[in-house]
């Protein structure tokens, strides 16, 4: 990537920020830039102290590794319900036992000075619960998508943190990642003229027996998991938020599998300009792409939202950018943004919204009637 084009993604990424669109990526190109090749010369103290909260698959498995490559945080302690699990986490991340908790204890956190941030990593249904927690014990929080699974917990948490003075971020770790933020960039500054048709999908095939297909915990199936990628790609790539939605659920092949949710399921997002994005997702099907047919030509990423390994082309050829670890640019992003008192680009209001378009495409299907997005 030459300086040029460089220059450009930090300029268009400056201006969607200030445009207030609701897509805030303004702080992602520091973000973003080529991974330094020095390790990070600041201290434990320099840093700033991450708590994970629910030691499951992607917190053993993509957070706390990345929290080892990360500059300006760290882990510094677990907070879990499965005892079994602590000797493990403490002997492979050196975690002293006044870091360690459990649920029942987990509020006397607000009195550990090590720990500035809890990054509450639980089934959706718990989300608002331990954002809140975390906000009356005095951290800052990071919660994982989705932020809830109603709005009105997402107020409630957004309440709580405001009220307690921290800040809240939710865990979009794309929005750090620079295939996603070219695509961005293409759509936003017209690069290859209006955008025509845009259509995105993301679905894998999800194992029996877990949480994310019980309505419980989960408050939906893919759509919850894995769509909310596509409604994000399809907002920043537009830089416009939907007036309606309209979905149609998918048919349903594995009643015991997805008893509770549904298997798979597409939508329509009608933009202000007339455009009609179409999604898809599903938990019994593979798809992973993000797609966008401008008057000039195509753009696309046909590997969009994988931990890594995104692939994109323009018209121009094909997307060349590093390959970043995309969680420790996330927490890097998110700490920079509480260490300087200035609100992330994935604060609790984007989750908020992003909710929303959940529920309202969860109304379109069962009623099968265009929802309006006030």
């Amino acid at each position: 990537m030459d300086n040029t084009t460089k220059k450009s993604r930090r300029n268009f990424i400056y201006n969607l920020g200030m445009a207030g669109l609701g897509i805030p990526f303004l702080s992602a190109a520091n973000c973003n830039s080529e991974p330094s090749k020095q390790p990070s010369m600041l201290s434990k103290k320099d840093k700033l102290g991450i708590a994970l909260v629910g030691l499951g698959g992607y917190a053993a498995g993509q957070l706390a590794p990345a929290l080892q490559e990360t500059e300006h945080c760290y882990l510094a302690g677990i907070v879990t319900g499965t005892p079994s699990k602590i000797p493990v986490w403490k002997e492979k991340y050196n975690i002293p036992d006044k870091n360690i908790y459990s649920y029942d204890n987990y509020d006397s956190i607000k009195d550990n000075p090590d720990i500035d941030i809890i990054y509450v990593v639980l089934p959706n249904n718990m989300h608002a619960e331990y954002t809140i927690r975390a906000a009356e014990a005095g951290k800052h929080v990071i919660c994982e998508k989705p932020m809830a699974i109603t709005v009105e917990d997402c107020d409630r948490m957004i309440a709580a943190c405001k009220q307690a003075n921290v800040h809240l971020s939710i865990g979009y770790r794309l929005h750090f990642e620079p295939y996603n933020l070219e695509m961005a960039r293409c759509g936003t500054q017209k690069i290859y003229g209006e955008i025509k048709k845009l259509t995105g999908g993301f679905g894998f095939v999800a194992r029996p027996s877990q949480w994310r297909l019980t309505q419980k915990y989960a408050g939906g199936g893919p759509l919850m998991d894995l769509g909310i990628y596509v409604i994000q790609g399809m907002c920043y790539t537009t830089s416009m938020l939907p007036v309606a939605v309209t979905a149609q659920e998918g048919t349903k092949t594995d009643f015991e599998r997805f008893k509770e949710v549904e298997q798979s399921l597409s939508w329509q997002m009608e933009f202000p300009n007339g455009l009609i994005a179409e999604g898809k997702t599903s938990y019994n099907d593979s798809h992973n792409f993000l797609h966008a047919e401008a008057g000039q030509g195509v753009f696309e990423l046909t590997s969009a939202y994988n931990y890594t390994g995104q692939r994109g082309s323009t018209p121009a050829g094909p997307m060349n950018f590093p390959h970043i670890n995309q969680q420790a640019k996330q927490m890097d992003g998110i700490a920079l943004a509480i260490r300087n008192n200035k609100q992330s680009i994935v604060p609790g209001e984007l989750g908020r919204r992003d909710v929303k378009y959940l529920q309202a495409i969860y109304e379109a299907m069962r009623t099968g009637k265009k929802i309006a997005l006030l």
